[in-house]
């Protein structure tokens, strides 16, 4: 199994998915300021990863603080929080990792500052590990959507490389292809920085799963052709409504689906969930740097001064998704009663 991201001696240990599918290497993380680049310049990405960096990142600040009086480190740790937070606005597991340690502070009552750094590394040290158990029950959950034969299309990477290890998306073609089912995965580059190509394909390699590598505007040409039978994405932030965040494309690739009558499915942790987000309209959507579509590893690919509009997102309205996939079980409209229930404890 890919490890993405892991604790390693005091420091945070990092795949640097910027060098794949070129160089499998790791990156070690000395300090939450470093952590922060990573999660800033795309080393490491995926919502359900951002959140663990994030969270090992919040470990990592209070390991390397003085002594201090209990006061004081509170201030510190919540001050290294509220940087970590400015990283990426969209992904909410970021937000959701920081809530919980921050919570680990206000309701721990240790011994020492030591006692105190122990529990915040123990604490991030399980995220990292229930993550993969969420991600493996979401497969399980599912691989009950995805029938022999079908042709599945994905977009960006939402596999071990966007988690802790196993993947949310492709978790679930993961676990379908291990229940011996033949699939087919079509694979969007998904521009301007080919997750796709570079992040997905290459899993699907290592895995051995039958797979075809395809450019983001030949979707809608597959699917008239029939050629596309599910759709499976993962998830940056979803409103209580059922509205989704994911990377850019997916809303293009929803009203494809429907026009062509083929289902879309959402596969995310209940962390992705933000109950505090009536609608999608009010999910925060990252713009970044020009360059990511003006050149392409340092190469120019358009005109000096070229003017760009660069968001990394976008929203899928709820009515065009058709289930969303979760580690309690699949979801069904309206989402926003199953949402709701699930929050209140009942089951599916």
């Amino acid at each position: 199994m890919i490890k993405t991201i892991f604790w390693k001696n005091n420091t945070v240990v990092l795949i640097d998915q910027n060098a794949l599918p070129l160089a499998e290497k790791y990156i070690t993380c000395k300090s939450y300021k470093e952590v922060i680049a990573c999660i800033k310049d795309l080393t490491v990405r995926g919502a359900p990863a951002i959140g663990i960096a994030a969270a090992m990142g919040t470990a990592l600040g209070a390991l390397n603080l003085p002594s201090l009086s209990p006061e004081k480190f509170r201030h510190k740790f919540l001050t290294l929080c509220d940087e970590i937070a400015e990283a990426r606005p969209t992904a909410r597991n970021l937000f959701w990792a920081l809530e919980r340690m921050k919570k680990l502070i206000d309701h721990s009552n240790p011994t020492s500052q030591q006692s105190l750094v122990n529990e915040l590394i123990k604490e991030a040290k399980l995220i990292c590990s229930e993550d993969i158990a969420i991600n493996r029950q979401m497969g399980k959950n599912g691989s009950a959507l995805l029938s022999e034969g079908d042709n599945v299309l994905t977009h960006c990477n939402a596999g071990a490389l966007a988690t802790a290890g196993y993947g949310t998306a492709l978790g679930v073609i993961r676990a379908a292809h291990g229940q011996r089912k033949k699939l087919h995965v079509y694979v969007d580059e998904t521009r301007p920085v080919l997750q796709g190509a570079r992040l997905t394909a290459w899993e699907l390699k290592k895995e051995k799963i039958p797979h075809t590598l395809i450019t983001d505007n030949m979707a809608g040409f597959l699917m008239q052709q029939g050629k596309i039978d599910k759709i499976i994405v993962g998830a940056d932030r979803i409103a209580a409504n059922g509205d989704t965040a994911n990377k850019i494309g997916t809303y293009s690739l929803a009203l494809l689906a429907q026009a062509h009558g083929i289902p879309l499915y959402i596969a995310a942790p209940l962390s992705t969930i933000d109950v505090s987000l009536k609608t999608g309209g009010s999910i925060p959507i990252e713009e970044r740097k020009s360059d990511e579509v003006t050149h392409f590893k340092g190469v120019r690919s358009a005109p000096e001064k070229t003017r760009v509009y660069n968001p990394a997102f976008d929203v899928t309205p709820a009515f065009l998704i058709t289930a969303i996939i979760t580690e309690k079980g699949i979801l069904r409209k309206p989402f926003r009663n199953a949402i709701t229930r699930l929050h209140k404890g009942a089951k599916l």
